[in-house]
Protein backbone atom coordinates (compact mmCIF):
# COMPACT_ATOMS: atom_id res chain seq x y z
CA UNK A 1 0.00 0.00 0.00
CA UNK A 2 2.97 2.20 1.13
CA UNK A 3 4.57 1.75 -2.71
CA UNK A 4 1.22 2.60 -4.57
CA UNK A 5 1.06 5.69 -2.18
CA UNK A 6 4.39 6.91 -2.92
CA UNK A 7 3.91 6.10 -6.96
CA UNK A 8 0.45 7.88 -6.69
CA UNK A 9 2.86 11.18 -4.94
CA UNK A 10 5.06 10.59 -7.63
CA UNK A 11 2.75 11.15 -10.46
CA UNK A 12 0.73 13.67 -8.24
CA UNK A 13 4.17 15.86 -7.67
CA UNK A 14 4.30 16.01 -11.95
CA UNK A 15 0.38 16.94 -12.11
CA UNK A 16 0.78 20.96 -12.62
CA UNK A 17 4.56 21.36 -12.91
CA UNK A 18 4.58 20.19 -16.67
CA UNK A 19 3.01 22.36 -19.79
CA UNK A 20 0.08 21.02 -21.12
CA UNK A 21 -2.39 21.27 -24.28
CA UNK A 22 -5.52 22.29 -23.22
CA UNK A 23 -7.10 18.88 -23.66
CA UNK A 24 -4.05 17.30 -21.62
CA UNK A 25 -4.69 19.88 -18.91
CA UNK A 26 -8.46 19.30 -19.11
CA UNK A 27 -7.33 15.04 -18.57
CA UNK A 28 -5.07 16.07 -15.65
CA UNK A 29 -7.61 17.55 -14.05
CA UNK A 30 -9.68 14.73 -14.37
CA UNK A 31 -6.70 12.34 -12.73
CA UNK A 32 -6.46 15.19 -10.21
CA UNK A 33 -9.87 15.48 -8.95
CA UNK A 34 -10.55 11.36 -9.20
CA UNK A 35 -7.37 11.26 -6.82
CA UNK A 36 -8.49 13.86 -4.09
CA UNK A 37 -12.37 12.74 -4.60
CA UNK A 38 -11.04 9.58 -2.74
CA UNK A 39 -11.35 9.57 1.10
CA UNK A 40 -7.97 11.40 2.49
CA UNK A 41 -6.02 8.04 3.90
CA UNK A 42 -5.94 7.26 -0.17
CA UNK A 43 -4.43 10.52 -1.03
CA UNK A 44 -0.47 11.03 -2.09
CA UNK A 45 1.81 11.34 0.89
CA UNK A 46 2.21 14.97 1.22
CA UNK A 47 5.74 16.79 1.31
CA UNK A 48 6.91 16.07 5.16
CA UNK A 49 10.43 16.46 6.22
CA UNK A 50 11.86 13.45 8.42
CA UNK A 51 10.99 13.95 12.14
CA UNK A 52 7.86 16.27 11.75
CA UNK A 53 4.89 15.00 13.63
CA UNK A 54 1.79 15.29 11.22
CA UNK A 55 -2.19 14.65 11.01
CA UNK A 56 -3.85 14.80 7.36
CA UNK A 57 -6.43 17.77 6.50
CA UNK A 58 -9.81 16.62 7.72
CA UNK A 59 -13.14 17.79 8.12
CA UNK A 60 -13.90 21.00 10.75
CA UNK A 61 -14.11 19.18 14.23
CA UNK A 62 -16.88 20.18 16.78
CA UNK A 63 -16.04 22.39 19.67
CA UNK A 64 -15.53 19.71 22.60
CA UNK A 65 -18.31 21.77 24.28
CA UNK A 66 -20.93 20.58 22.40
CA UNK A 67 -22.41 17.87 23.91
CA UNK A 68 -22.27 20.01 26.87
CA UNK A 69 -23.40 23.04 25.79
CA UNK A 70 -27.35 22.23 27.78
CA UNK A 71 -25.47 21.89 30.68
CA UNK A 72 -23.55 24.47 30.46
CA UNK A 73 -26.12 27.06 28.61
CA UNK A 74 -25.90 29.46 31.96
CA UNK A 75 -21.95 29.27 32.27
CA UNK A 76 -21.90 30.14 28.02
CA UNK A 77 -24.33 32.84 28.49
CA UNK A 78 -22.57 34.57 31.08
CA UNK A 79 -19.37 34.34 29.39
CA UNK A 80 -21.08 35.78 26.65
CA UNK A 81 -22.19 38.72 28.20
CA UNK A 82 -19.22 38.96 30.23
CA UNK A 83 -16.92 39.36 27.00
CA UNK A 84 -18.98 41.98 25.12
CA UNK A 85 -19.27 44.33 28.32
CA UNK A 86 -17.15 47.00 27.97
CA UNK A 87 -17.41 47.76 31.94
CA UNK A 88 -14.94 45.73 32.68
CA UNK A 89 -12.40 47.84 31.17
CA UNK A 90 -11.08 50.80 33.42
CA UNK A 91 -12.20 53.22 30.82
CA UNK A 92 -15.39 51.45 30.77
CA UNK A 93 -15.64 51.34 26.34
CA UNK A 94 -13.30 48.57 25.68
CA UNK A 95 -14.54 44.59 26.08
CA UNK A 96 -12.94 41.65 24.64
CA UNK A 97 -15.32 42.16 21.64
CA UNK A 98 -13.60 44.82 20.66
CA UNK A 99 -10.40 43.16 19.37
CA UNK A 100 -12.55 40.04 18.65
CA UNK A 101 -15.89 40.80 16.49
CA UNK A 102 -18.11 38.43 15.34
CA UNK A 103 -19.00 39.87 11.90
CA UNK A 104 -15.54 39.82 11.10
CA UNK A 105 -14.66 36.22 11.82
CA UNK A 106 -13.81 37.15 15.21
CA UNK A 107 -11.15 39.14 14.61
CA UNK A 108 -10.97 43.17 14.61
CA UNK A 109 -9.22 43.72 11.03
CA UNK A 110 -6.36 45.72 12.36
CA UNK A 111 -2.75 45.46 11.55
CA UNK A 112 -1.93 45.33 16.08
CA UNK A 113 -4.83 45.88 18.06
CA UNK A 114 -5.95 49.09 19.63
CA UNK A 115 -6.29 49.38 23.39
CA UNK A 116 -6.81 51.88 26.47
CA UNK A 117 -7.03 55.69 25.28
CA UNK A 118 -5.65 54.61 21.34
CA UNK A 119 -2.71 52.75 22.56
CA UNK A 120 -1.28 50.68 19.34
CA UNK A 121 -0.65 47.02 21.25
CA UNK A 122 2.55 45.16 19.73
CA UNK A 123 0.92 42.48 18.14
CA UNK A 124 -2.16 41.74 15.50
CA UNK A 125 -5.32 40.32 17.57
CA UNK A 126 -5.95 36.71 16.22
CA UNK A 127 -9.30 34.97 15.90
CA UNK A 128 -10.79 33.24 18.95
CA UNK A 129 -12.51 31.22 16.29
CA UNK A 130 -11.87 27.22 17.13
CA UNK A 131 -9.42 28.42 19.62
CA UNK A 132 -10.09 25.36 22.13
CA UNK A 133 -7.91 23.49 19.94
CA UNK A 134 -4.71 24.97 21.50
CA UNK A 135 -2.01 23.63 23.68
CA UNK A 136 -1.05 27.54 24.72
CA UNK A 137 -2.32 31.13 23.98
CA UNK A 138 -1.17 34.30 22.49
CA UNK A 139 1.56 34.43 19.55
CA UNK A 140 4.07 33.99 22.12
CA UNK A 141 2.49 30.94 24.05
CA UNK A 142 2.72 32.27 27.54
CA UNK A 143 -0.74 31.60 28.46
CA UNK A 144 -1.38 27.78 29.34
CA UNK A 145 -5.18 27.63 28.54
CA UNK A 146 -8.16 29.88 27.64
CA UNK A 147 -9.05 30.81 31.11
CA UNK A 148 -5.04 32.23 31.53
CA UNK A 149 -5.42 33.97 28.48
CA UNK A 150 -8.65 35.33 29.90
CA UNK A 151 -6.80 37.26 32.73
CA UNK A 152 -4.29 39.21 30.68
CA UNK A 153 -5.62 41.64 29.01
CA UNK A 154 -8.11 42.79 31.63
CA UNK A 155 -4.88 43.62 33.80
CA UNK A 156 -2.35 45.04 30.75
CA UNK A 157 -2.14 48.45 30.85
CA UNK A 158 -2.06 49.05 27.21
CA UNK A 159 -5.34 46.88 26.26
CA UNK A 160 -8.47 47.01 28.88
CA UNK A 161 -6.12 48.83 31.68
CA UNK A 162 -8.24 47.23 35.10
CA UNK A 163 -7.00 45.17 37.80
CA UNK A 164 -9.40 42.49 38.77
CA UNK A 165 -10.21 43.46 42.01
CA UNK A 166 -11.74 46.53 40.98
CA UNK A 167 -13.75 44.59 38.02
CA UNK A 168 -14.90 42.53 40.61
CA UNK A 169 -16.36 45.47 43.00
CA UNK A 170 -17.93 46.96 39.67
CA UNK A 171 -19.58 44.23 38.92
CA UNK A 172 -21.41 43.31 42.47
CA UNK A 173 -23.13 46.80 42.28
CA UNK A 174 -24.71 45.36 39.00
CA UNK A 175 -27.86 43.11 40.14
CA UNK A 176 -28.12 41.93 36.87
CA UNK A 177 -24.98 39.69 37.02
CA UNK A 178 -25.69 38.68 40.92
CA UNK A 179 -28.39 36.96 39.28
CA UNK A 180 -26.53 35.49 36.56
CA UNK A 181 -23.87 34.05 38.44
CA UNK A 182 -26.26 32.41 40.73
CA UNK A 183 -28.02 31.01 37.61
CA UNK A 184 -24.50 29.74 36.68
CA UNK A 185 -22.93 28.67 39.50
CA UNK A 186 -25.64 27.91 42.10
CA UNK A 187 -24.85 30.88 43.89
CA UNK A 188 -24.03 34.95 43.37
CA UNK A 189 -20.51 34.84 44.05
CA UNK A 190 -18.73 37.03 41.80
CA UNK A 191 -14.61 35.83 41.90
CA UNK A 192 -11.86 36.05 39.37
CA UNK A 193 -11.92 32.24 38.75
CA UNK A 194 -15.71 32.22 37.81
CA UNK A 195 -14.92 35.00 35.87
CA UNK A 196 -12.49 34.03 33.06
CA UNK A 197 -13.73 30.60 33.28
CA UNK A 198 -17.03 31.46 31.83
CA UNK A 199 -15.35 33.73 29.35
CA UNK A 200 -13.13 30.35 28.61
CA UNK A 201 -16.10 28.36 28.50
CA UNK A 202 -17.92 30.88 25.79
CA UNK A 203 -14.88 30.70 23.33
CA UNK A 204 -14.89 27.37 23.38
CA UNK A 205 -18.49 27.09 21.66
CA UNK A 206 -16.84 29.60 18.34
CA UNK A 207 -15.84 27.32 15.82
CA UNK A 208 -16.28 28.33 12.51
CA UNK A 209 -18.85 27.74 9.57
CA UNK A 210 -18.02 24.34 7.37
CA UNK A 211 -16.20 25.68 4.34
CA UNK A 212 -16.43 24.35 0.54
CA UNK A 213 -13.41 22.01 1.76
CA UNK A 214 -15.43 20.33 4.07
CA UNK A 215 -18.41 20.16 1.14
CA UNK A 216 -16.05 18.55 -0.86
CA UNK A 217 -14.54 15.71 1.93
CA UNK A 218 -18.21 14.96 2.68
CA UNK A 219 -19.20 14.36 -0.81
CA UNK A 220 -20.31 16.73 -3.22
CA UNK A 221 -16.87 16.88 -5.19
CA UNK A 222 -18.46 19.53 -7.33
CA UNK A 223 -17.22 22.08 -4.02
CA UNK A 224 -13.95 22.32 -5.44
CA UNK A 225 -12.83 23.81 -8.88
CA UNK A 226 -10.05 22.42 -10.41
CA UNK A 227 -7.88 25.19 -9.46
CA UNK A 228 -8.43 24.80 -6.14
CA UNK A 229 -7.92 21.36 -6.32
CA UNK A 230 -4.79 21.95 -7.57
CA UNK A 231 -3.96 24.08 -4.97
CA UNK A 232 -4.88 21.39 -2.26
CA UNK A 233 -2.13 19.83 -4.00
CA UNK A 234 0.30 22.15 -3.95
CA UNK A 235 -0.35 22.84 -0.78
CA UNK A 236 0.34 19.54 0.83
CA UNK A 237 3.27 18.26 -1.89
CA UNK A 238 5.52 21.21 -3.63
CA UNK A 239 4.41 24.59 -1.54
CA UNK A 240 5.33 22.31 1.75
CA UNK A 241 2.58 23.86 3.91
CA UNK A 242 2.13 20.96 5.66
CA UNK A 243 4.76 20.65 7.62
CA UNK A 244 3.22 23.17 10.09
CA UNK A 245 -0.14 23.67 9.04
CA UNK A 246 -1.65 19.94 8.99
CA UNK A 247 -4.79 18.47 10.42
CA UNK A 248 -8.33 19.53 9.87
CA UNK A 249 -7.49 22.70 11.68
CA UNK A 250 -4.77 23.34 9.38
CA UNK A 251 -2.20 23.72 12.38
CA UNK A 252 0.04 21.34 14.32
CA UNK A 253 -0.18 23.16 17.20
CA UNK A 254 3.46 24.28 17.90
CA UNK A 255 5.89 27.24 17.59
CA UNK A 256 7.95 28.08 14.66
CA UNK A 257 10.42 30.91 13.67
CA UNK A 258 9.23 31.42 9.95
CA UNK A 259 11.38 34.50 9.50
CA UNK A 260 9.12 37.02 10.62
CA UNK A 261 9.27 37.82 13.81
CA UNK A 262 11.76 40.63 13.40
CA UNK A 263 13.20 41.86 17.63
CA UNK A 264 10.06 39.95 18.87
CA UNK A 265 11.64 37.30 20.78
CA UNK A 266 8.41 35.04 20.50
CA UNK A 267 8.11 31.89 22.94
CA UNK A 268 11.70 32.41 23.96
CA UNK A 269 9.96 34.99 26.53
CA UNK A 270 8.34 31.64 27.53
CA UNK A 271 11.01 29.18 27.55
CA UNK A 272 13.72 31.12 28.16
CA UNK A 273 15.94 28.90 25.34
CA UNK A 274 17.82 30.09 22.87
CA UNK A 275 16.56 28.14 20.13
CA UNK A 276 13.17 29.23 20.85
CA UNK A 277 13.83 32.95 20.17
CA UNK A 278 12.01 34.33 17.29
CA UNK A 279 9.64 31.03 17.43
CA UNK A 280 5.18 32.19 16.77
CA UNK A 281 2.36 29.69 17.65
CA UNK A 282 1.39 28.64 14.08
CA UNK A 283 -2.17 30.25 13.57
CA UNK A 284 -5.04 27.87 12.11
CA UNK A 285 -5.18 28.50 8.47
CA UNK A 286 -9.18 27.77 8.03
CA UNK A 287 -11.40 31.23 7.01
CA UNK A 288 -7.48 32.86 6.86
CA UNK A 289 -8.68 34.46 3.61
CA UNK A 290 -11.31 36.15 6.33
CA UNK A 291 -8.97 37.21 9.00
CA UNK A 292 -6.19 39.49 7.69
CA UNK A 293 -3.52 41.11 8.15
CA UNK A 294 -1.50 38.94 9.04
CA UNK A 295 1.24 37.53 11.08
CA UNK A 296 1.95 38.17 14.39
CA UNK A 297 2.24 42.05 13.85
CA UNK A 298 -0.16 42.28 10.66
CA UNK A 299 2.43 43.44 8.66
CA UNK A 300 1.07 41.54 5.70
CA UNK A 301 -2.43 42.54 4.03
CA UNK A 302 -2.19 40.67 0.65
CA UNK A 303 -1.89 36.95 1.22
CA UNK A 304 -0.07 37.11 -2.53
CA UNK A 305 3.00 38.55 -0.38
CA UNK A 306 3.15 36.18 2.19
CA UNK A 307 3.73 33.00 -0.56
CA UNK A 308 6.07 35.36 -2.20
CA UNK A 309 8.02 35.89 0.38
CA UNK A 310 7.57 32.17 1.87
CA UNK A 311 8.27 31.06 -2.14
CA UNK A 312 11.78 32.79 -2.31
CA UNK A 313 12.65 31.66 1.54
CA UNK A 314 15.37 34.91 2.08
CA UNK A 315 15.05 34.76 5.59
CA UNK A 316 18.00 35.41 8.48
CA UNK A 317 19.81 33.15 10.22
CA UNK A 318 17.70 30.90 13.27
CA UNK A 319 14.92 30.91 10.46
CA UNK A 320 13.27 27.16 11.10
CA UNK A 321 14.98 24.62 8.46
CA UNK A 322 11.55 23.79 7.11
CA UNK A 323 11.47 26.73 5.44
CA UNK A 324 12.78 26.13 1.88
CA UNK A 325 13.01 27.87 -1.63
CA UNK A 326 9.98 26.70 -2.99
CA UNK A 327 10.28 27.86 -6.92
CA UNK A 328 6.16 28.15 -7.39
CA UNK A 329 5.23 29.48 -10.60
CA UNK A 330 2.75 32.36 -11.02
CA UNK A 331 0.08 30.13 -11.39
CA UNK A 332 1.08 27.72 -8.48
CA UNK A 333 0.80 30.77 -6.15
CA UNK A 334 -2.80 31.62 -7.36
CA UNK A 335 -4.01 28.44 -6.96
CA UNK A 336 -2.59 27.95 -3.63
CA UNK A 337 -4.43 30.97 -3.15
CA UNK A 338 -7.30 29.59 -4.52
CA UNK A 339 -7.13 26.73 -2.44
CA UNK A 340 -6.93 28.79 0.90
CA UNK A 341 -10.06 30.61 -0.42
CA UNK A 342 -11.72 27.17 -0.25
CA UNK A 343 -10.84 26.83 3.44
CA UNK A 344 -12.23 29.71 4.39
CA UNK A 345 -16.20 30.86 5.35
CA UNK A 346 -18.27 34.10 6.30
CA UNK A 347 -18.81 34.32 9.94
CA UNK A 348 -21.24 31.86 11.42
CA UNK A 349 -24.19 34.54 12.27
CA UNK A 350 -24.24 35.28 15.84
CA UNK A 351 -26.53 37.37 18.06
CA UNK A 352 -25.02 39.71 20.45
CA UNK A 353 -26.21 39.84 24.02
CA UNK A 354 -27.79 42.44 25.91
CA UNK A 355 -25.85 43.68 29.11
CA UNK A 356 -27.36 43.38 32.38
CA UNK A 357 -27.83 46.74 34.22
Amino acid sequence: MRKLVVILFFIGGIIGSVSFTDKEKEHSDSKLRKLYSQSPEKWPYPSIDAGVSWKELGLLPPSPLESLKDEWKDKIELGKILFFDPRLSGSGKISCASCHQPELNWTDGKEKSIGHEGAVNKRNSPTIQNSWFYNRYFWDGRAKDLQDQAFAPLNSETEMHNEMHMIMINLSKINGYKALFRKAYGDDQLSPDRLTEAIAIFEKTIISRKSRFDEFLEGNKKALTNNEIRGLHLFRTKARCMNCHNGPLFSDNQFHNNGFSGSDKGYYTVSHKEEDTGKMKTPSLRDVTKTGPWMHNGAFRDIKNIIDTYDRAAFSPGTDKLIRHLALSVKEKQQLIDFLGAISSAPVDFKKPAIPE
